[in-house]
């Protein structure tokens, strides 16, 4: 069984305890096309479920990455400033944007499971 949920967004998020890794889906990395730059906030930074938590940047064009949860930024994934291709070759391992303390675990329920995600992704192609 997995413990990563996703947002209609398409972040994916693993919970470890009270802190939540979070980034982009593959499915994201594979519409945004190459990723060339990322502007993660700083440690500290308190983000809103569905406010701003980073942004990308790809051949094709920038997007927001939205928090799906509310609570502090208390990591980033500084290898990306140096190597945002990361992204590509493992979105949702070693490409992880931020890791967020939860605020509301209660937030999660409203995350999807990979099946779940997977009949979204469908349903919207």
């Amino acid at each position: 069984m997995s413990d990563v949920k996703y947002s209609e967004e398409h972040e994916w998020i693993r919970v470890e305890g009270d802190v939540a890794v979070i980034g982009i889906t593959d499915h994201a990395q594979e519409q945004l096309g190459d990723v060339v730059f990322i502007d993660l906030p700083a440690v500290g930074t308190a983000v809103e479920k569905g406010g701003d938590a980073a942004v990308v940047e790809s051949v094709k064009a920038a997007s927001d990455v939205y928090a799906p949860l509310t609570g502090e930024i208390v990591e980033v994934n500084s290898a990306l400033e140096d190597d945002p291709a990361k992204v590509n070759a493992d979105a949702e391992g070693d490409g992880w944007f931020v890791k967020i303390k939860i605020a509301d675990t209660s937030e999660l329920e409203g995350l999807m499971d990979a099946d779940a995600y997977k009949a979204f992704v469908e349903a919207q192609s």
